[in-house]
């Protein structure tokens, strides 16, 4: 099931609010843990709740990693302004190799620049986009699923009100008939009979139209590769 974008703002319910701290200190920790062992890098991480609890998360250790840090600040207060210029440059050109690689990625996903792609280059490229419609259609089939429950709901809450005004017409009926009886008697009345409104449309008054989401058909001139998509 997919999930919508959440808006970043403080969670204004208590119990809310301690769930999703919960569930995202976790994997907050997990991600340090695995950042640590996959790229054998020095991680800290340091966590305090708004109840003051202290969770935390070091490789190797957290004593190890605050000298490193200071050792660090101190040596970037003390660097000349040629040696900090050196500094953004370095990171300057690591970021345009970052863009380099992510406009090149972008453009295999594309279809362009595949000539110089293997074979297994290329079954990996394939099953990147493949996960990647998969994802599609199952955000498009939730979307539409969604869709149709609330215009089933819509449809309940229409056929309910069309019932109550169904009941209300006849009562008025009733007693317009009761009225006519009254005032002219029982001959007029048997002449005009009471006969409660009804549906002739074909469908059960009492029963609500449920709508449901199904696969479409392929037709003569759809291509099994068209009919994928």
């Amino acid at each position: 099931m997919g999930r919508g974008k959440i808006v970043i703002r403080r969670i204004d319910n208590s119990t809310s609010r301690q769930v999703t701290f919960s569930k995202r200190r976790n994997g907050l920790l997990k991600k340090a843990k695995e950042l640590s062992i996959l790229c054998d890098a020095e991680v800290g991480v340091i966590v305090i709740s708004s109840t003051g609890r202290l969770y935390e998360f070091a490789s190797p250790s957290m004593r190890s990693i605050f000298e490193r840090y200071n050792n660090e600040q101190e040596n970037h207060q003390l660097l000349s302004p040629t040696s900090e210029a050196k500094l953004w440059q370095r990171e300057a050109e690591s970021l345009r190799q970052q863009l380099n690689y992510l406009q090149e990625s972008h453009r295999k996903l594309t279809g362009e620049e595949l000539s110089d792609l293997s074979v297994e280059d290329l079954e990996n490229l394939e099953g990147q986009l493949e996960t990647s419609l998969k994802g599609i259609r199952t955000k498009k089939h939730q979307i539409l699923t969604d869709e149709i429950q609330e215009l089933n709901q819509q449809g309940v809450i229409s056929h309910q009100a069309n019932m109550k005004l169904y009941k209300e017409v006849n009562v008025l009926r009733r007693d317009n008939a009761e009225l006519h009886k009254k005032a002219y008697g029982a001959n007029d009345v048997n002449r005009s009979s009471f006969k409660p409104y009804g549906c002739s449309n074909g469908y059960d008054l009492h029963v609500p139209i449920q709508l449901q989401l199904s696969q479409p058909q392929q037709t003569h001139n759809e291509t099994p590769e068209t009919q994928g998509i």
